[in-house]
């Protein structure tokens, strides 16, 4: 079965199910659909591993692990990971905190800086790509909507 047909069954389907369960479906074939998409465009990284960046620069200082993880709503053992492969690739390193010297601040070096500058031009034509069509009412409703799963999962 290519896209198209199970995009086609799909639509067929959605009247037999929960909304919600179609969405949760729905949200989870897309992030498959847009890891690999994203992995074949970036060369030197995964999207898990520029995820990750993200997340970083998000930060108004240099996060811990377990920040690191909270923000990107994952488990400290997987962040680990991802971080342990992007030091290999020079794209992080860790530094003690200068107030608690248990814990390692995760920083971004040079080398990530430049890709991310080199890389910032045509990601945003690929979110421009991704979101064309689509009404910026729409966007924010869906934003709210998934937020709002959001804080409901952190529930269970």
């Amino acid at each position: 079965m290519n896209y198209d047909e199970a995009m086609e069954m799909g639509k067929a389907e959605f009247g037999q199910m929960p909304p919600q369960a179609f969405l949760l479906g729905l949200l989870s074939a897309f992030d498959n659909r847009y890891q690999a998409s994203a992995d074949s465009f970036m060369k030197e990284i995964t999207w898990k591993q520029f995820f990750a960046i993200i997340c970083i620069k998000l930060c108004k200082e240099p996060p811990t692990l377990n920040d690191l993880a909270d923000i990107m709503g994952s488990s400290h053992q997987n962040v680990k990971q991802i971080l342990l492969k992007l030091e290999r690739k020079g794209f992080v390193s860790t530094t003690t905190d200068g107030k608690d010297r248990r814990k390692q601040r995760v920083v971004l070096t040079d080398q990530c800086r430049e890709f991310c500058e080199k890389n910032d031009a045509p990601s945003q034509a690929i979110i421009g790509r991704i979101f064309e069509g689509i009404e910026e009412s729409k966007l924010i409703t869906t934003i709210e909507t998934i937020m709002a799963m959001e804080r409901n999962v952190c529930k269970l």
